[in-house]
């Protein structure tokens, strides 16, 4: 008895360890099938079906730290950041990801706790400068403004060296110009009209020079004198809605109006009965009517309307020491004067001090927000252009995500990578020489910047029409609008339109032409008093995922929101979202009122812009306003030198992003075509 009971112990131990060993490659090689496939869904745009996939994965291997991170990468593109959070905390937990994924965690938590603040009434600090002079080199000489582009490019203007020259985001000269035949003479400032031509004022040729967009000299209009239309040194300029120039004239102590043409029509600023005078009028800028006008003697800024009509004091006497150049960003202006940079309230005139430039000699000219919002400066006297940033951007870095993975054609492998710093505004203009990618840590061959979206001229919307009874009894403020839209798409890019009724309904899918002609009786949603615009919104975003890079919603509302509009999804997870595939969302009101808390924050909260269907420039430029806001996703492309196991083995690959003394960094991974 003895020796058979150790005989049926010996194969009892035989059976338990081979049982175990035959359940669990079976289990791994589950998952493994699951997460390949999972990878390569979240590539496709398709993130609810990536989250069905890694926590089926998760389901076989509870402690794998891979999957956690991916699964957390799909839970935030699918815009559920609170799982997304959790599940890379637990990957931490385990101490996986180390510095990078404890980076990712704090910026997307500090986004989430995050209040609405302007931008520009906190503090800035010196994030780099470009030098006008190097040991072998003089690039510019005294620069006196600067205009920042769309494309992260920059205009400045020399005054001694008598020049206009174009930097890129790292400061390398992309193109200079002389001006006129004679050349410029002394060019003091630079302003942009609608068209993209520019304006550069001559300071001693008492003149204005129009150049083309690209920099290519056109005409030149004023002459030299005290009449009409006439110059004593002009220094500043600005432009209004209508394409009119205003000057301030230094030598006549006054303001010289011209139209778009360069026509003289009138000037503004003598002594009136309600006003003193200029003693010596400086920097200058116009938001919506109204015109300001700083004066470098007293200190002060003065409003004047469009006509010229003076309106009152913004900025007392003795404010500002000597104002310079004034530059608009919304209702603010941003105001250099001598070694500080300043921003003004114009709605109250508070002035809130940005930064200061210390006791070294220095004289700060213009002070002008770019759209990586910072603040680019000239600097007559030490002849540099600061880089200036809000101190919060330059302890965290940059906020680098690899987004997509295209590997159809391995060994060759393409790269979409979104670039934003710590406040999720988007970093354009960045060049192939900010990009550093390695496998394995390994520097990979061919690397190639491939594209930049922020240069894309075609734009993908999609129209979300409110269905409730309001709205629909304004039908052709409706019509207007979505016309508006189509015929501005100018036949470039997809257009839908979405009705969001109880339920939501794709009503159109196709080129833009064919809404020219739109007629809102003809949608197939009936008019509902329960409109979910949570769900017309999602739904409206679903299709924008694997639309073109710049992409947008548009809704159009009387302002109405039902008790249920926000059920199935909250503010919070829409504006998520939205942003984290970067789909901006703007508004038109048909009504002329302000739009409902929960519109305004969806409004606010993605970039998006308000507009009112009947407002008095019309909506011909809503489709340039979304091509013109700032995109920070990239394109490049590298030859692998990685053995893909047949298409079965997970490929690592790692990205950094350089600007200046800033720094970002993504790891990721992907899985070539099965073989």
């Amino acid at each position: 008895m003895k020796r058979i009971y150790v005989a049926v112990l010996l194969i009892a131990c035989c059976i338990v360890p081979f049982s175990a060993q035959t359940v669990r490659p079976a289990n791994e090689g589950f998952a493994q099938d699951d997460f390949r496939r999972g990878v390569q869904s979240f590539y496709r745009g398709a993130f609810n079906d990536a989250i069905v996939l890694f926590e089926r994965a998760l389901s076989y291997t509870p402690d794998n730290n891979l999957y956690l991170d991916w699964l957390g990468k799909a839970y935030y593109h699918a815009g559920i950041e609170g799982a997304a959070l959790e599940n890379w905390q637990m990957a931490a937990a385990n101490d996986y990801g180390g510095l990078l994924l404890q980076n990712k965690i704090d910026i997307v938590q500090n986004r989430r706790l995050s209040v609405d603040f302007n931008k520009y009434l906190v503090p800035y600090t010196e994030a780099g400068s470009f030098p006008g002079t190097t040991e072998t080199d003089t690039i510019f000489v005294q620069p006196a403004s600067v205009l920042p582009n769309d494309d992260g490019t920059f205009w400045v203007v020399a005054y001694s060296s008598n020049e206009l020259l174009k930097l890129d985001i790292n400061g390398s000269v992309v193109f200079r110009t002389g001006g006129p035949l004679q050349g410029f003479d002394r060019p003091m400032d630079i302003a942009c009209c609608a068209d993209g031509s520019l304006l550069v004022t001559e300071y001693a040729g008492n003149r204005i020079s129009q150049l083309s967009a690209d920099g290519r000299y056109i005409k030149s209009f004023g002459t030299t004198g005290i009449g009409s239309g006439q110059l004593v040194g002009p220094q500043y300029i600005a432009v209004d809605l209508y394409g009119n120039i205003f000057v301030t004239d230094f030598g006549n102590a006054r303001v010289v109006v011209f139209d778009s043409a360069g026509t003289p029509l009138f000037s503004f600023g003598q002594k009136t009965d309600d006003f003193d005078g200029f003693t010596a009028p400086a920097g200058i800028a116009v938001i919506e009517n109204v015109v300001y006008v700083a004066d470098a003697i007293d200190g002060a800024i003065y409003s004047f309307d469009l006509s010229g009509n003076y309106e009152g004091i913004v900025v007392p006497p003795q404010t500002f020491t000597r104002p310079e150049a004034m530059k608009a960003i919304g209702r603010y202006l941003i105001v250099a004067d001598n070694k500080r940079i300043v921003t003004v309230d114009t709605a109250n005139g508070a002035v809130f001090e940005n930064t200061r430039t210390g006791n070294a000699p220095s004289r700060i000219m213009c002070a002008a927000p770019d759209k990586n919002g910072n603040i680019l400066a000239s600097d007559f006297v030490t002849n540099e252009i600061y880089v200036m940033s809000r101190m919060t951007e330059l302890v965290g870095g940059l906020f680098v995500q690899i987004e997509r993975v295209i590997a159809d054609d391995f060994p060759n492998v393409i790269l979409e990578v979104r670039v934003e710093n710590r406040s999720r505004e988007p970093v354009v203009g960045l060049k192939a020489a900010n990009f550093f990618i390695t496998e394995n840590k390994a520097p990979v061959e061919n690397q190639q910047l491939t594209g930049a979206a922020s240069e894309n001229t075609v734009c993908d919307i999609t129209i979300v029409i409110d269905r409730s009874p309001e709205t629909t009894a304004l039908k052709e403020a409706v019509e207007t609008a979505v016309r508006d839209i189509s015929t501005s798409m100018n036949g470039n890019g997809t257009l839908r339109i979405v009705s969001a009724g109880a339920i939501p309904t794709l009503e159109y899918e196709g080129p833009p032409v064919q809404a020219d002609n739109f007629d809102l009786s003809r949608l197939k949603n009936p008019v509902s008093d329960a409109c979910r615009i949570d769900l017309g919104v999602r739904f409206a975003a679903n299709d924008l995922i694997n639309a073109e890079k710049k992409r947008a919603i548009i809704y159009i509302t009387s302002g109405v929101v039902s008790e249920n509009a926000f059920t199935d999804y909250s503010l919070s997870d829409l504006t998520a979202y939205m942003n984290n595939n970067g789909i901006p969302f703007s508004t038109i009101n048909i009504k002329q009122q302000a739009l409902p808390e929960e519109l305004d924050y969806l409004t606010r909260r993605t970039s998006g812009e308000e507009y009112y269907v009947y407002r008095p420039q019309g909506l011909g430029m809503i489709v340039n306003d979304l091509l013109e806001l700032p995109n920070g996703l990239y394109q490049l492309s590298y030859t692998s030198r990685l053995s893909t196991n047949f298409g079965t083995a997970y490929l690592p690959v790692e990205i950094e992003t350089y600007l200046l003394n800033r720094s970002g960094r993504d790891e990721t991974g992907y899985f070539a075509p099965l073989q």
